[in-house]
């Protein structure tokens, strides 16, 4: 089903649940730039003019706020209401004790706003921690100019992707690439593999271990090491010896020479703004024939919380509900936190037309696609670093694929041992 018609179907009717209740003297954390501060706090005043509530509000960037909440957590000083971002969950909640549980207030905020993957999503052990602010995942971005030049149509499978390359060499340069994947496109792409030949994620839910086999681990990595020697993408050891630019950066995505990502799609502008004139068109994900599920990841960008340490939970639960699901908050809020997971939101956003048609076309990719749910422990910084070490020592012949498969599952599950 498409974006616009999941919206129009389910996102209706006033979404103000709670009556008002005490005046409340609550507090709200979070990190952003300029322009998120400036419309944060706008938001906030209306909100609590709204419900006779006072927030201050407390802001940082991102460097360092990670250090302030857990400063705070641990002394039990901790904001009302706070932005978390989402791999933050299991440091703080691994059990679902570490927030108050979002579900006790559903007479307050409109949970049917939010889709079943994007709670569960919020969700530790049963308890729902905090609600997505926003919904991203990694879509496939190709250069439709430069495949154009090259006589190919845009890959829908891996198939076509690989069988691409000739082309696109021919055509386009001998140091031209149909994709790019080095450092975490690469570790997400072998993922997205490992998941589609699977149906399921890194970490197992259950046992908290890793769900792959150490086989099914190699021969996702055997297909990154197919798509380096084919020439679908750059070695890691060419990307570095080209100073490691980001791909935004890179004079070979500006001129067409690299035409095919795998990126969150909340950034495609930041992606299609270097090609001055050539067209990025985001594209359903690529799978085999044989994939069990198309292996989106897909996850909140950020949730609120509240703290389970609140004087006033039921207010701040107002002030929560405001924010992410009346008109008066959305419209200020605006895409600051990306594009809302919110239904009535995101329906207001569009039918306002402050959304621009290519991130709707991505994010409409992102949420229609099937996938087993992501873990956050995905994005742990250890369990991160365990893959790249091991892709890195992989990349150089240091190692082959079945020992990287060994090594990442074993740093992985030592990792997981913690929660």
């Amino acid at each position: 089903m498409k974006l616009t018609k999941l919206l129009l179907a389910t996102a209706f009717a006033a979404t103000s649940l709670g009556q008002v209740s005490q005046a409340a003297d609550l507090r709200m954390s979070w990190w952003g730039g300029d322009s998120r501060h400036k419309v944060t706090q706008e938001a906030l005043k209306v909100c609590g003019d709204k419900y006779g509530h006072k927030i201050a509000a407390e802001f940082t960037g991102f460097d360092g706020h990670l250090e302030k909440v857990t400063t705070q957590i641990a002394g039990g000083t901790e904001a009302d209401i706070m932005q978390i971002n989402w791999p933050w969950l299991p440091l703080f909640s691994i059990k679902g004790d570490g927030f108050a549980d979002l579900n006790q207030f559903k007479d307050v905020i409109d949970l049917s706003q939010w889709s079943a993957d994007d709670l569960a999503a919020g969700t530790m052990n049963g308890k729902l921690n905090g609600l997505s602010v926003s919904t991203t995942g990694r879509v496939f971005m190709f250069n439709k100019t430069a495949l154009d030049k090259a006589g190919v149509a845009i890959p829908t499978t891996w198939d076509e992707l690989f069988k691409a390359v000739k082309a696109v060499k021919e055509k386009i340069g001998p140091d031209a690439y149909p994709m790019n994947a080095v450092k975490e496109t690469a570790v997400l792409l072998i993922s997205l593999n490992a998941t589609q030949s699977t149906g399921k994620d890194l970490v197992d839910p259950a046992t908290k271990k890793v769900a792959w086999k150490p086989e099914e681990l190699a021969k996702a990595i055997d297909f990154y090491g197919k798509m380096v020697k084919d020439g679908v993408v750059m070695s890691q050891k060419s990307v570095a010896a080209e100073g490691n630019l980001n791909l935004f950066e890179s004079p070979k995505w500006a001129d067409g020479r690299i035409s095919g990502s795998y990126e969150w799609d909340s950034t495609f502008s930041k992606y299609a703004d270097p090609l001055k004139g050539q067209k990025l068109e985001p594209v359903a994900i690529l799978k085999a024939s044989d994939a069990k599920t198309d292996g989106v990841y897909r996850k909140p960008s950020m949730v609120f919380s509240i703290s389970k340490r609140s004087k006033d939970p039921k207010a701040a639960a107002q002030i929560v509900n405001c924010l992410l699901n009346e008109p008066e908050a959305i419209k200020i809020l605006g895409t600051s936190r990306g594009l809302p997971a919110s239904k009535i939101a995101a329906k207001t956003l569009t039918d306002g037309g402050k959304i621009e048609a290519e991130l709707l076309k991505a994010h409409d990719i992102i949420v229609k696609a099937s996938g087993p749910t992501v873990s956050p422990l995905n994005e742990h910084p250890e369990i991160r670093s365990v893959f790249l070490d091991a892709l890195e020592e992989y990349a150089y012949g240091q190692i082959d694929s079945k020992e990287a498969a060994e090594t990442i599952i074993d740093g992985v599950n030592g990792v997981l041992k913690k929660f």
